[in-house]
């Protein structure tokens, strides 16, 4: 039987009333599991850009600075006045980072559904991934099945169930076809394989022409660059060919989400047999989920009247389905993990490589084809 380690490093994202933001890495003690908790050797921690919120509490790493070395290593940088009014329940708080992970069981509590995991592999989710060791309940693990690796389970929460997630509240929402910004990531490569699986129509909306290359590899059938001069008339085909009413938007902000609500209205119109003033009826759907623009969202009011823009965040949607329906999809993420779950890594670091300045500023550009996975036990 493996011995429980007392203590494991932690990466802790700091930030200060006097405005710095300091990343380091400390040791923490290893909880006892309870009844219905097991320990967790964390293996594999995906950096999504759901994690960089919390983990640079938006600094700017133009001014960085990093210094000392192995677990003394520190990462510091100014944050703007203006972003650190927004912070202010988090400021001179310690707080541990990453959302999701892969690794083995190698402690558990007392109870039957916790003893059943001893020794497997799983994903987990629930906070601290980036730590050598967690403590987590049972209901926050995914078994997976045998010989899948940390690394290829530790992305089997946030991408799977977003991409899940966004064709489920299509269908439930009364759509048939869909809308995906940022296309060419992992997440929204994972989208396309779900919809190409399950016979659903999605218009993919990239920023330049190697990301639609990308996805076009991959199978998908629409695609549109937002940097093309040809950019509405192609989105505007793609959308009457698809019938798509419903986008969910990782920009954020710019034109691009009215851009969208408007090529939908103009894809209703095409077939229009009379005139209305207040636009047509089909009902258009914007939910913007993420802020990889984080200007103003522009809309310019060019769709008629039946039309909502909203946010969508994965935990709500889970919420709202109920336990059983979040239990079916995260069964069909186990099944297919190494299939049409399967998560791509530009780079594999260790904990203090985290806090290596070029490091930092390469995942925080959150680039299509560089995402980095942390392995806390190198």
């Amino acid at each position: 039987m493996t011995t429980l380690p007392t203590t494991g490093l932690q990466l802790r994202s700091l930030v200060t009333k006097s405005g710095r933001l300091e990343l380091s890495l400390i040791e923490v003690p290893t909880p006892e599991p309870k009844a219905d908790e097991v320990v967790v050797r964390v293996e594999a921690a995906p950096i999504n850009p759901s994690d960089l919120g919390l983990l640079l509490g938006g600094a700017s790493l133009g001014s960085a600075v990093a210094s000392g070395s192995g677990a003394s290593s520190v990462l510091s940088a100014t944050i703007d006045p203006d972003v650190l009014r927004s912070m202010a329940a988090r400021l001179d708080e310690s707080m541990a980072v990453g959302n999701e992970g892969g690794g083995v069981v190698i402690a558990t509590g007392s109870s039957d559904a916790a003893q059943a995991l001893l020794g497997r592999t799983v994903g987990f989710l629930g906070g601290a991934t980036y730590s050598q060791y967690r403590t987590v309940k049972v209901a926050q693990c995914l078994a997976l099945p045998d010989g899948v690796t940390p690394q290829q389970g530790a992305s089997c929460f946030v991408n799977p169930l977003t991409a899940l997630g966004m064709t489920e509240t299509m269908r439930r929402e009364g759509h048939t076809a869909l809308v995906h910004t940022a296309a060419a990531s992992n997440l929204g490569q994972m989208l396309n394989r779900v919809c190409i699986a399950d016979g659903i129509s999605l218009v993919n909306v990239v920023r330049k022409p190697e990301q639609a290359e990308i996805l076009r590899s991959i199978g998908a059938a629409h695609v549109v660059d937002s940097s093309s001069p040809t950019f509405m008339a192609d989105l505007i085909s793609a959308l009457t060919t698809t019938n798509a009413t419903i986008a969910f938007d990782a920009i954020g902000g710019g034109k691009l989400g009215g851009q969208i609500l408007t090529g939908m209205e103009a894809a209703a119109n095409a077939n229009a047999t009379e005139y209305s003033r207040y636009g047509s009826s089909t009902f258009k759907q914007l939910y913007i989920y993420g802020g990889l623009d984080r200007s103003p969202t522009e809309l310019s009011r060019s769709f008629g009247f039946s039309w909502s823009v909203g946010g969508w965040l994965l935990t709500p949607f889970l919420m709202k389905i109920g336990a059983e329906a979040g239990a079916a999809l995260r069964q069909r993420v186990a099944n297919e993990i190494t299939s049409t779950f399967a998560s791509n890594y530009s780079s594999v670091i260790s904990l203090p490589e985290a806090l290596n300045l070029d490091i930092a500023k390469s995942y925080a550009r959150m680039q299509t084809g560089e995402k980095y996975l942390i392995n806390p036990q190198i």
